[in-house]
């Protein structure tokens, strides 16, 4: 009929997976059926014809698998011309880069950037296991919180999942063990970054994640993914390049070359 709004609220009890270029999803035959039988029940009275298999539901429609697309020749280097590029490019866009070669240096290389921009040294960080690893209570001078940020703290810590040194971007895994308001709320952003987690092309990156959730089956693919490129900006106004209009003011990447 002319103007007949029909909306219909389904239980779906799919396990939804997205995986980068494919949908894994866990359905009983019996639920995908009597879903079809519905759905098909409206295209009748729309006029259209029903699914000849009640097996391709819509969701499977879209399933396809994984092509790699184009990747960059720029970024085909050795793993050391890799961590380069990833600096060159995340300093091209206002990131702070520094380098070390110990994982008992980074509290000093923490305390050192927060003394030389004069920023306090109560800070909120990730409870990730990886940031615990470093020897934090040798900086009597850092107060460290774990957990979510709050409007009063002004410096959060985190570690990045890959960098992408095509552009000198850092990938984000949401998590209990990585907040991603704390890629945001703070005015200063410090991220601990392990050079082996440097690679070239965003592609390398998602096939690593992609490998990973196909290997073991206990590992859900994050409810969020953040690339950050930089500080925060915009030049809405007036077309005038503003930093922390939207995040942090102040991104600064600590790399860890132990090699």
């Amino acid at each position: 009929m002319p103007g007949l709004k029909v909306v219909i609220y389904l239980p779906l009890k799919e396990k939804h997976l997205w995986n980068f270029g494919c949908v894994k999803m866990e359905s009983s035959e019996k639920n995908l059926i009597a879903r079809e039988k519905i759905l098909d029940s409206i295209r009748l009275a729309l006029g259209k014809t029903p699914e000849k298999n009640p097996f391709h539901s819509s969701e499977n429609k879209i399933v396809k698998p994984y092509t790699e697309n184009i990747i960059p020749k720029r970024s085909d280097l050795s793993h050391s011309e890799k961590i380069q590029m990833f600096a060159r490019y995340a300093q091209a866009v206002s990131s702070t880069v520094d380098f070390i070669n110990n994982i008992n240096d980074v509290p000093k290389a923490v305390t050192k950037y927060l003394a030389s921009n004069n920023l306090p040294t109560n800070i909120v960080m990730a409870p990730d296991a990886d940031l615990d690893a470093f020897p934090w209570d040798d900086s009597s001078m850092l107060t460290l919180r774990r957990g979510k940020p709050d409007e009063k703290d002004q410096v959060s810590i985190t570690s990045a999942t890959f960098g992408f040194a095509e552009t000198g971007t850092l990938l984000m895994h949401s998590g209990h063990h990585h907040p991603s308001s704390l890629n945001f709320v703070c005015d200063t952003h410090i991220v601990i970054l392990p050079a082996e987690r440097i690679v070239g092309s965003y592609e390398e990156g998602f096939n690593k994640i992609r490998n990973k959730v196909e290997k073991n089956q206990e590992f859900l693919f994050p409810r969020t993914i953040n690339l950050i490129t930089g500080p925060s900006r915009t030049a809405d106004i007036e077309q005038k390049m503003e930093l922390g209009a939207h995040g942090p003011r102040s991104l600064h990447i600590i790399i860890l070359d132990k090699d």
